[in-house]
């Protein structure tokens, strides 16, 4: 018999019911046994929508973040938290969110500021954690509360459960040394932490445990694989079996490691690494491993092609026997919960999906077949294979117009009629910017006025003309909020906008929406990814009216803001019958448009946000080159025709990008804004070695915390900056948009954020001037 196990299991709840309870218990508003209760209550609903999977995952749930959960489980914890010594909720809510300075945060007496963890994208996904902090002198003390709880609660329940963690390697391997050693000397004091935790989990009747290992698809150097085999030879004397889990590409070659690993089963991604990888790996391994392969995509939507599964797996059940299980290709944490929730999308559409819960049930009847063969789910099979055909034949995918358009792509779509050295002066002259110059991302407050108003116009119980009036009276505040603070280059505030990719797949042709496709992006934050299911076209402007009207209201610059075609590519579920390349193409045809209407508006400074770039990067840099060409060449198709005087900006959004900053060069955005300040300015150390060419805001402000930065932070913060970048190409804003800030969080930052600028535009006055003096004397 194959075993079928599921890797991971979607954790916000069907309707956001996590969501939901985190920020009623972050407000106040709800207590912490509230918070537990409703964690226990999802546990149970998800562990009973998993029934009939033979290995059932325990340990995947979590309130925040797995990564922080296994930080917490091995007792490194940043100092800055480590003496306090109330509930350990609150403590690991401090690690994950930050707390300020100002007032407790509802739940503790403790007075005293504490800065997040920094965060950032898990591998090439959008799902962020928070990054481990090391040092040299970083010690591990096992605390195995809450995978014991999740255990206990998954027995009582009869779950067979196959308890998941981090493996060893891979958390060293994504964590930061905040003092610059070398992590890898760590390893000797993780692993009796590690082996500890195991022990334990064979007390308490465990088979098996799942180490996650994501780290062996990577490119590794011969310290790493050093690292793996002592790990693992280490490990091996525990007394459970060990399911090793790699996924979100193919072995390559690290396949001979993986395979001769002393552990009692490994897991593969076929989906997103390669079937041939799969075979070759098969004559690697010894006679008494278990080899799980994952079957079924854990990050898109679309229905898994079951016969093709089947003729490819057959041979494999024949050949491996019951050593060969199947599963997902990794968690299904990245897909949304159930299909049978929806009553937005038409029947056909969802006739061509899958959820987490449908990509269980396609789970289910792989296992059948080869237990039973494929006529006992001979009707199932012709099911799945009509609704195949149809969507392969479907005139919603496919578009000759937009087809044609491709064809007629040339070289220079993607250049600017001038240099940056040219085309930097006439910005100057037209938009008149003092030193410094302030802006925001894009986004303000998301008031619960601004999702009523939407939900009942979307409902139908709010005429247009109300909602405009709404929402341009929603604009104004933001646009006079906004001279009070005396910012430089206001935004409109994207008060009508739900989501900064799905508010643009609502208005392109080619996409299809959800109503519950909800997935975890980070804690609280869920994101709801629209469907890119054919060919991209825009019929109509997007943007331009409510950009217009802002413009209206102010003679400062107004940018427009929109958000980028490899972003929207990343951040959507984007079809998989045709390379991702062209669809940034067809994406990036359709955000010139609408670039190019803004300049007609009149709007000279236009945002185009690349949040998802580096996000999109495959896991081996020897693939680096190929995503960034069409990459790099998609967004200058979208920015670059607009006229010399029109400023481009564009964003990026956590992730460390020093190691692509030449292509991010490339994008010749005139203005790029990036996210800093978690890192504490290090991520401009690229800097140092790379002499950026254009203007750069290295983000002051963390909007993902609850904190409001002093004006001397931030003042600090800029002249490190200083160090790296000249003055004269330095901008000063927050990390990222404010929607998901309260207005009486967001002006005083704000506030601060303009008294810094203002002090450095003095203090650099004064500089000159000295040295003015200086040079004066001399002569």
């Amino acid at each position: 018999m194959t075993t079928i196990h599921n890797l991971g299991f979607p954790r916000i709840g069907a309707q956001r019911e996590l969501k939901f309870a985190l920020e009623s218990y972050w407000k106040g508003e709800s207590s912490r046994e509230a918070l537990k209760s409703l964690g226990a209550d999802l546990r149970a609903r998800h562990w009973e929508s998993q029934k009939g999977i033979d290995l059932v995952p325990v340990g995947d749930f979590s309130f925040y973040d797995q990564v922080l959960d296994m930080s917490f489980t091995l007792g490194n914890l940043p100092e800055r938290v480590q003496h306090f010594h109330g509930d350990a909720l609150d403590n690991y809510f401090r690690v994950a969110r930050g707390r300020s300075a100002q007032g407790t945060d509802g739940h503790s007496h403790c007075c005293g500021g504490v800065a997040a963890g920094e965060m950032t994208k898990w591998f090439d996904t959008n799902y962020h954690y928070i990054v481990p902090e090391f040092t040299a002198d970083t010690q591990f003390q096992l605390d195995d509360t809450r995978l014991l709880a999740q255990l206990a609660e998954a027995k009582s329940q009869n779950v067979n459960a196959k308890p998941v963690i981090v493996g060893p390697v891979t958390y060293l391997a994504i964590g930061k040394a905040k003092d610059g050693s070398n992590k890898l000397d760590l390893l000797q004091k993780l692993l009796p932490v590690y082996a500890q935790l195991l022990n334990t989990l064979a007390e308490q009747g465990v088979e098996w445990v799942q180490v996650d290992e994501p780290w062996l698809v990577t490119e590794l150097d011969s310290e790493w694989q050093h690292a793996y085999n002592l790990a693992y030879h280490q490990l091996k004397a525990c007394r459970v079996k060990l399911l090793v889990a790699t996924y979100f590409g193919a072995l390559l070659d690290n396949k001979h490691l993986a395979a001769n690993l002393p552990v009692a089963g490994l897991h593969v991604d076929a989906v997103n690494g390669s079937r041939d990888d799969v075979q070759q790996l098969i004559g690697l391994l010894p006679g008494s491993k278990v080899l799980s392969v994952g079957v079924i995509s854990g990050r898109n939507i679309w229905k898994t092609d079951l016969s093709d599964v089947l003729d490819w797996v057959e041979p494999l059940a024949e050949r491996l026997g019951e050593r060969l299980w199947i599963a997902p290709s990794c968690s299904l944490l990245h897909v949304p919960v159930d299909l049978n929730s929806e009553q937005k999308l038409d029947a056909q559409v969802q006739s061509w999906l899958a959820f987490a819960i449908q990509k269980l049930d396609e789970l289910r009847l792989l296992g059948q077949a080869l237990a039973q063969g494929r006529e006992a789910v001979s009707v199932q099979l012709a099911a799945n294979s009509a609704a195949l055909q149809a969507r392969r034949t479907s005139d919603r995918v496919h578009n000759p117009e937009v087809q044609a358009a491709l064809a007629q792509i040339i070289a220079q779509l993607g250049q600017r009629q001038s240099s940056y050295s040219v085309r930097a002066p006439q910005q100057a002259a037209l938009l008149k910017l003092p030193l410094f110059p302030t802006t925001t991302i894009g986004s303000f407050p998301q008031t619960a006025e601004i999702r009523h108003a939407r939900s009942q116009f979307k409902a139908g119980r709010l005429a247009y003309a109300a909602y405009q009036a709404a929402m341009r009276a929603e604009i104004e505040r933001s646009v006079r909020e906004q001279e009070a603070l005396d910012l430089d280059v206001l935004v409109h505030g994207e008060a009508e906008r739900n989501d900064m990719v799905e508010y643009f797949g609502e208005q392109l042709q080619g996409y299809a929406f959800s109503q519950f496709g909800w997935v975890q992006s980070y804690g609280s934050r869920c994101v709801k990814p629209p469907i890119l299911l054919g060919d991209i076209s825009r019929p109509k402007a997007m943007t331009v009216e409510w950009i217009q009207y802002a413009q209206s209201l102010t003679s400062r610059p107004m940018k427009g803001m929109l958000t980028g075609p490899v972003t929207i590519l990343n951040w959507s579920f984007v079809r998989d019958d045709q390379p991702r390349s062209v669809s940034c193409q067809q994406l990036a045809l359709a955000i010139r448009q609408e670039v190019l209407d803004l300049e007609r508006a009149g709007v000279h400074v236009i945002q185009i946000d690349e949040a998802a770039l580096r996000e999109g990067l495959p896991l081996r840099k020897s693939q680096w080159a190929e995503y960034l060409n069409w990459a790099v060449e998609s967004f200058r198709i979208t920015a670059n025709g607009v006229q010399d005087r029109t400023q481009i900006h564009t964003h990026m959004c956590y992730s460390e990008f020093n190691d692509i900053i030449a292509s991010i060069a490339d994008m010749d955005a005139d203005v790029i804004t990036i996210e800093t300040s978690r890192s504490d300015m290090e991520l401009l150390d690229a800097f140092e070695h790379f002499q950026y060419p254009n203007e750069i805001g290295p983000g002051v402000y963390d909007i993902h915390s609850p904190n409001i930065p002093s004006q001397e932070h931030i003042v600090q913060l800029m002249q490190k900056a200083a160090e790296r970048i000249p003055v004269d190409r330095l901008w000063v804003n927050p990390d990222c948009g404010l929607k998901t800030r309260q207005w009486a969080e967001v002006v005083p930052a704000l506030t601060h954020m303009v008294a810094a600028a203002k002090t450095l535009r003095q203090s650099m006055h004064v500089d000159a001037e000295t040295e003015a003096e200086a040079e004066a004397q001399s002569a």
